[in-house]
């Protein structure tokens, strides 16, 4: 019965959808009501929803006779992670993908219903129409089983390890979908005439809501990584982990063009359109098959189709985006070009480093993509790749977010002595790391970046708050990078009960090893005593067995503190439990990289918060130039 209340979800969804795109075309067109698109938008939501909840309670109640919960659920899988079982296979999740597209429909549909708003919601209805008859026809979670098992296997063990995975992926759906609205005003603003000029004020707070999630579900991705696969890092320049990284780098940069002023419309209209194209060729990365990673999605038939629908989508961007853009009002005077010397130019450069930084990605990331074909052979691009060419760019990015402050100022001598305490900040970095450990180039300019930023926004009592947060995260995130990459020290060997492992002034005793099998999942466990400084704490990595999935699991055990973290892993054990091969590893500052990601978000949402409080002072203007604001998310 579930099973049939949740395709009949899908099924309504996808008449709702078209009817919705058709419906707003008729209120872009001929200024019809707008009452029946949103009601068929409402119902594509409430489709969604629907189909959303029949899965959900299917796998809380257990009904094996559905088949994503044959696969993906279990009697044994605590209620917490059944919850979150939903998306931890491919066709669940995009039902949370379609509830969450459909719920920015929602969000975008309400307000006035000027051209630009109209058109914009035409582009989500479509899109939100091939997503609906994806999950009908090529990833349908609620066909049946027969017979129905009595038992299943529950998620990946990997995927019920670590309390992030509840909220990591729906962020990072909020992110991408977040940006399909920048994506689909950037197509409606060349036609929607008048009402198409302010695009960009309209778009903005979207991309500032997509960035902020966005941002929070990689640090927390990156933060489960850490603390669940055991491998002691956080960003293994992963294609999957790059599909994420690719979008949030154009929505930084668009969030940087959009403050640049009049004469950059094509510059945001790229970038906003760059955005979301990049988020579907992420979507095509993660679900195809197309690449070997653990957060990939298995080989499935959704691959050609994604791939197609990318290419449409591409397309279609071309095209619309090629039109001629509406003209802007008349002004007193023509706009003067910004002196090389300024804010403007400070912030365009950087947006023109980011895009830069994303290409450089990009290649690496579909690269072995594109040389499978021709040389029936996949080249092999690995971290050492990105550290050569994005990391350097990166670093400079860094650098130049320090000079918008100082660049406030109104005159050169001025701004000169306004850098001045940043520069020698910098420089004293720079000389004392570098005298003391002698680390990589990049790694020494990195130190010397966070100083300039950091000593900068507090030396200039640096304006807005927004800005500051965001600029202050991003530099504490790259001292953390840059402390863990350049100092961590690791070693690993096998131990027999009694024996020592050291790293630096750390040490790890194996005490014994512990044995266990409940509900038959086998369970071995080694216990150490670390010491440290003189004190001495007992820690118990450990390796888990599922017999379902015919997979062991590592369980690392992680002291945590301010200045660095002990990290020990357990890689294997001997059948007489007499010895134990154990990693240990000692990274400095890695919590920094959580705080930085922290208030980096914080910094958006404050960011997010001031839009809606000028939108609110913002007063109403005629139908055909609604206000640009209306309907924002506040």
């Amino acid at each position: 019965m579930l099973g049939d209340l949740g395709t009949a979800g899908l099924a309504a969804g996808l008449l709702a959808a078209p009817l919705s795109a058709l419906l707003w075309l008729r209120v872009a067109l001929v200024a019809a009501p707008a009452r029946p698109a949103r009601r068929a938008t409402l119902g594509a939501l409430l489709a969604a929803a629907a189909a959303c909840a029949a899965l959900e309670t299917a796998l809380l109640t257990h009904d094996f006779s559905v088949r994503f919960v044959a696969e993906n659920g279990g009697r044994h899988v605590p209620t917490y992670y059944a919850v979150t079982s939903l998306w931890s296979a491919m066709d669940g999740s995009l039902l949370l993908w379609l509830l969450v597209l459909t719920g920015y429909g929602a969000l975008l549909a309400r307000g006035r219903p000027d051209r630009l708003r109209a058109y914009a919601m035409v582009v989500v209805s479509v899109v939100g129409t091939c997503f609906f008859a994806l999950s009908t026809f090529a990833a349908n979670p609620f066909r049946t089983v027969d017979p129905v098992p009595l038992d299943g296997p529950g998620p990946n063990p990997l995927l019920h390890q670590h309390p992030a995975m509840g909220l990591h992926p729906p962020l990072l759906y909020a992110g991408y979908l977040g940006m399909l609205v920048p994506f689909a005003l950037a197509l409606a603003a060349p036609l929607a005439g008048r009402a198409g000029r302010r695009w960009v004020r309209v778009a903005r707070p979207w991309a500032l809501v997509a960035w902020c999630t966005l941002t929070a579900g990689i640090v927390l991705g990156a933060w489960w990584s850490y603390a669940v696969l055991g491998w002691g890092g956080y960003w293994a320049w992963d294609p999957v982990e790059n599909a994420s990284l690719l979008p949030w780098l154009t929505t930084t940069a668009f969030l940087h063009t959009s403050l640049a002023g009049r004469g950059r419309e094509r510059w945001n209209q790229v970038l906003a359109c760059t955005g979301f194209l990049l988020v579907l060729l992420g979507t095509f990365l993660t679900r195809s098959g197309a690449v070997a990673s653990v957060h990939a999605f298995t080989e499935s038939p959704l691959g050609p189709i994604l791939l197609g629908f990318v290419l449409l989508a591409v397309l279609a961007a071309t095209v619309l985006a090629g039109r001629h853009q509406p003209a802007s009002p008349p002004v007193a005077s023509p706009p003067v070009a910004a002196p090389l010397w300024s804010r403007r130019s400070a912030v365009l450069v950087n947006a023109v480093l980011l895009v830069t930084v994303t290409a450089t990605v990009l290649v690496g990331t579909v690269l072995p993509l594109l040389t499978e074909p021709l040389t029936g052979d996949r080249t092999s691009v690995g971290p050492a790749y990105y550290h050569r060419t994005a990391v350097p760019l990166a670093v400079v990015v860094l650098l130049l977010a320090g000079l918008p402050p100082a660049l406030r100022a109104r005159t050169r001598g001025e701004t000169l002595r306004r850098l001045a305490l940043p520069g020698a900040a910098a420089l004293g970095t720079v000389a004392t790391i570098g005298l003391l450990s002698r680390p990589d180039p990049a790694t020494l300019v990195a130190f010397g970046a966070a100083a300039f930023v950091l000593t900068g926004l507090v030396a200039t009592r640096a304006r807005p708050r927004a800005a500051v947060l965001g600029h202050a995260g991003l530099a504490l995130l790259a001292v953390g990078v840059a402390a863990s990459s350049a100092y961590a020290r690791v070693d690993e060997r096998t131990l027999r009960v009694g024996e020592t492992l050291r790293v630096a002034d750390v040490s790890a005793r194996l005490v014994s090893v512990q044995r266990a099998a409940p509900d038959g999942r086998m369970t071995v466990r080694a216990r150490l005593e670390v010491s440290s400084g003189g004190d001495g704490h007992p820690a118990t990595p450990a390796l888990r067995y599922d017999p379902a999935r015919d997979m062991a699991v590592t369980v690392p055990a992680i002291d945590d503190g301010f200045r660095r973290d002990v990290y020990l892993t357990l890689l294997a054990v001997a059948e007489d439990g007499g010895s134990a091969t154990v990693r240990l590893a000692v990274n400095p500052l890695v919590g920094l990289i959580w705080v930085g990601g922290a208030v980096g978000t914080a910094g958006g949402v404050l960011a997010l918060a001031d839009a809606a409080r000028a939108r609110r002072r913002r007063r109403p203007g005629p139908v055909g130039d609604a206000p640009v604001a209306a309907g924002v998310p506040a």
